[in-house]
C-alpha cells in the first residue's frame, strides 16, 4: 500500500449544495451540468457575493471528475442589469480591501478559472438581456436566446470597461465594432451579436434548452478523452489573451474606480436603459438603517 491517499475532491452534490443560493445547478447520468444562475429562484441580481462564487465555481465543478460538460444560463429574460445594493457596501467603508479581495482577486478569477481550470466543454447560454455577458461568451460554444439585447454598461455608469468583457470582445469580434460597443456602451441586438461572432446560433426563447442539450448530445457522442483534449486546443487563444491583458486592465479598471469613487451600490439599473421589468425575488434597494460595518466586516471575513 502506497503511504498516502488521494485528497478527495468535493463530490458534485456537496458542490450542488456550496453553491445553491448562487446556481440552480442540474446532471444528467452521462455528465452534463447545466449551471442557472438566480437570486432566490428568479432573474439574478448582481452581488458582491456571486462575484465571489462564479470563480469558485468553476475551478470546483470543472475539475470533478464526474462533470463532462458544463452548460452555464441565466434566469428569465434579464442576464446582469441591477445591483443589489446593500452586497456592495464594503465598496465604500472598506474600500482598499473590497477593491482587492472582492474586485482584482475575485473578478479576474471569475474568468481565469473558467478559461484556465475548466477541463471539460462548457456552452454558453445566453437567455437574457444585460451586461457582463462574456460570463456565457468566454464558454467554448455559445448560442442566445433571438429576442435578447446586449450592451457593455461600464461607460455608462462611469468604469472602464476593463474587467474582461474587453477580453471577451476583442477576442470575437471585429476590433473597430469591439471598440464601438465599449466606449460607448451601445446596444446590440441578437442578430448583431451573431453577425460579429459572439454566438453562433440564434434559437427562440421557449427552444433554448433544448438546443443546448442538442449541442450537448453532439459532443457527449465523442471519445471522452478527445473531446476533452480538443476543448484545451480550441481554448489556447482564449488562454493565451487572459495572460496577456487582465491583470493590468483589471488593474486599471479599479484605479479609475478609486479616481471616481464608483460603487456599485450607486450604479444605474439597465432595465429602463434596456426596457425590461425583470420579476426579481430579492431585494436591490438598502434596507433602514442597514449596519454598514457588519456588511464590510461580513465580506472581509469571507473565504
Amino acid at each position: 500500500m502506497p503511504n498516502t491517499n488521494f485528497v478527495n475532491w468535493p463530490t458534485f452534490d456537496q458542490i450542488k449544495e456550496m453553491f445553491k443560493e448562487h446556481f440552480i445547478m442540474d446532471r444528467r447520468e452521462d455528465g452534463v451540468v447545466t449551471v442557472r444562475m438566480h437570486t432566490l429562484g428568479g432573474p439574478l441580481i448582481w452581488s458582491m457575493e456571486l462575484h465571489d462564487a462564479i470563480g469558485k465555481m468553476w475551478r470546483m465543478l470543472g475539475t470533478e471528475r464526474s462533470t463532462e460538460m458544463i452548460i452555464f444560463t441565466g434566469t428569465d429574460e434579464a442576464w446582469v442589469t441591477d445591483f443589489e445594493k446593500e452586497s456592495w457596501i464594503p465598496e465604500s467603508v472598506e474600500p482598499a480591501a473590497t477593491r482587492y479581495n472582492h474586485m482584482f482577486i475575485d473578478g479576474r478569477r471569475m474568468l481565469i478559472a473558467q478559461i484556465q481550470d475548466v477541463e471539460v466543454p462548457t456552452l454558453g447560454v445566453l437567455s437574457g438581456s444585460g451586461g457582463h455577458t462574456e460570463l456565457a461568451l468566454c464558454c467554448d460554444l455559445a448560442i442566445a436566446a433571438d429576442d435578447i439585447t446586449i450592451l457593455d454598461p461600464h461607460m455608462l455608469v462611469g468604469n472602464v470597461p476593463g474587467d474582461g468583457i474587453h477580453s471577451c470582445f476583442f477576442q470575437l469580434m471585429p476590433y473597430r465594432q469591439a471598440v464601438w460597443y465599449l466606449l460607448s456602451g451601445a446596444k446590440m441586438t441578437a442578430e448583431e451579436a451573431l453577425k460579429f461572432g459572439l454566438v453562433s446560433e440564434l434559437v427562440p426563447r421557449e427552444k433554448l434548452m433544448d438546443r443546448a442539450y442538442e449541442i450537448a448530445d453532439l459532443l457527449m457522442a465523442q471519445n471522452r478523452y478527445t473531446r476533452r483534449l480538443a476543448t484545451q486546443v480550441m481554448r489556447r487563444g482564449w488562454k493565451q489573451r487572459i495572460v496577456d491583458d487582465l491583470d493590468m486592465t483589471f488593474g486599471t479598471e479599479c484605479f479609475g474606480m478609486f479616481t471616481d469613487s464608483h460603487e456599485h451600490s450607486n450604479m444605474q439599473s439597465m432595465n429602463d436603459y434596456l426596457n425590461l421589468k425583470p420579476d426579481y425575488k430579492g431585494a436591490l434597494d438598502l434596507p433602514e438603517n442597514v449596519d454598514r460595518e457588519a456588511v464590510a466586516r461580513r465580506a472581509e471575513e469571507a473565504n
